[in-house]
């Protein structure tokens, strides 16, 4: 029920995806010759980290310049695909950065890195909006990574006039050394903190003004990552932040929720996400337990050859049983049904989203035929803030016969000009 969605063949659902292999969209084509005058790598411009201040830690290490994308060919790209309505809202040159930036990981300081886009020409203080993707098991697909033959799509948003930073999360890019703590609820919401923290020590450093406002969006495990850094932000007012508003799509919130499709036996098609979560809490918790303590063979010695950093889910798909009785080891099946596994039933209703409170102005999206995250875990989530006093904050979206590869269109023709209109 977790999930990793895929690149669809449209501009709009292209802000979100990073399984880039499932379909090639018709405008990749143009790209090269839309886009032209950009800023080669070999010619990137490095701006490194100044001397901390000493009132409170700069995070900000490095910021490379990759390239410059010009305002026409992204509003002509827009147009090739049919999103007209995109293109009004293109009006900026942009850069194109990665940036390198300081995070905790299990309390250690580490580096990570993210993509980040600043529009030129500003006549105003911009708004930050932080994106966040969905779930990348092939590590050239982090954001950062980013390549002029194939854009993320986030682009677009900094095109419009948004300082527009994409965290890789953890496990990526800079810190790929790392295994990704994947639906970790502390290590998803700091991550995208020190990068906001981050992007603003930048923008100081080079007098690009930014407004007091932000905004944070996100799809699939990018909408758990979106909840993740609201509640972090919201709950800790230390962190200097304030969140304008927020949109979630299809996020996997309520882990227990995931726990009881486990044990109700039914298929799951796609365990490639089931045992990236299992090997995530494995590594992030110190349990270091054997694969075996948790999946039959062959699979258990597959999972650490398949979920290696060079491969897309439907590979890893492919090689998993999709039948819990056929993946799992038979005692870890039957602990998960009965009181045993208390440990991982422990860090699933810890990181679960389901009772966090929105301050914030919050939509929450997703599609009543999502068989990858199911529909319910939308609703039952909102179904617990609006119990909890949530419900003039938070709106539930629910996108009548949406799957989770076709509700993400849907969701950004809602959001977008929902944070237009709140955009000053």
């Amino acid at each position: 029920m977790l999930l990793n969605f895929y690149r669809l063949p449209l501009l709009v659902t292209l802000i979100f995806t990073n399984d880039f292999l499932i379909l090639k969209t018709i405008f990749l084509s143009f790209l090269l010759t839309l886009f032209i005058g950009f800023t080669s790598c070999q010619d990137a411009d490095v701006l490194e980290k100044a001397i901390p201040t000493e009132t409170a830690q700069d995070l900000f290490v490095s910021a490379e310049k990759l390239t410059t994308l010009q305002a026409a060919g992204l509003q002509q790209l827009a147009i090739s695909s049919g999103q007209p309505e995109l293109a009004t809202l293109v009006k900026f040159d942009v850069d194109i950065y990665r940036l390198v930036y300081l995070t905790t990981y299990n309390g250690q300081e580490v580096r990570a890195s993210g993509l980040m886009v600043v529009p030129l020409s500003l006549t105003a203080p911009a708004p930050i909006l932080s994106a966040h993707h969905g779930t990348t098991f092939d590590q050239k697909y982090a954001p950062s990574n980013f390549q002029i033959s194939s854009l993320t799509g986030f682009e677009a948003f900094g095109a419009a006039g948004y300082l527009t930073l994409v965290p890789d999360f953890l496990g990526y890019g800079e810190s790929s050394q790392l295994v990704h703590p994947y639906y970790d609820v502390e290590h998803s919401g700091q991550v995208v903190v020190d990068m906001i923290k981050a992007g603003k020590s930048f923008f100081q450093k080079n007098n690009i003004r930014h407004s007091d406002q932000l905004f944070l969006a996100g799809y699939s495990e990018g909408g758990y990552v979106t909840l993740a850094a609201q509640k972090m932000i919201e709950e800790n007012p230390a962190h200097g932040l304030t969140v304008t508003a927020s949109g979630a799509g299809a996020g996997g919130y309520d882990l227990e929720g995931m726990m009881a499709l486990i044990v109700s036996g039914q298929a799951y098609e796609h365990p490639a996400n089931l045992a990236f979560i299992l090997q995530a809490y494995n590594q992030t918790y110190g349990w270091n337990r054997p694969l075996t303590d948790f999946f039959q063979e062959p699979y258990a010695t597959r999972i650490q050859e398949l979920i290696d950093g060079t491969r897309t889910s439907s590979s890893i798909n492919s090689a998993l049983a999709t039948d819990p009785a056929k993946l799992f080891n038979p005692t870890f099946l039957a602990n998960l049904r009965g009181g045993g596994e208390q440990a991982l039933k422990q860090a699933l209703k810890k990181n679960s989203l389901k009772n966090f409170v929105p301050q914030s102005f919050t939509r929450l999206y997703h599609g009543t035929a999502d068989t990858m995250v199911p529909f319910e875990n939308s609703q039952a989530t909102y179904q617990a803030m609006a119990a909890a006093d949530a419900e003039t904050k938070v709106t539930f979206v629910p996108i009548q016969g949406g799957t989770h590869f076709t509700s993400l269109e849907p969701m950004i023709k809602n959001l977008i000009p929902w944070i237009e209109g709140l955009k000053k």
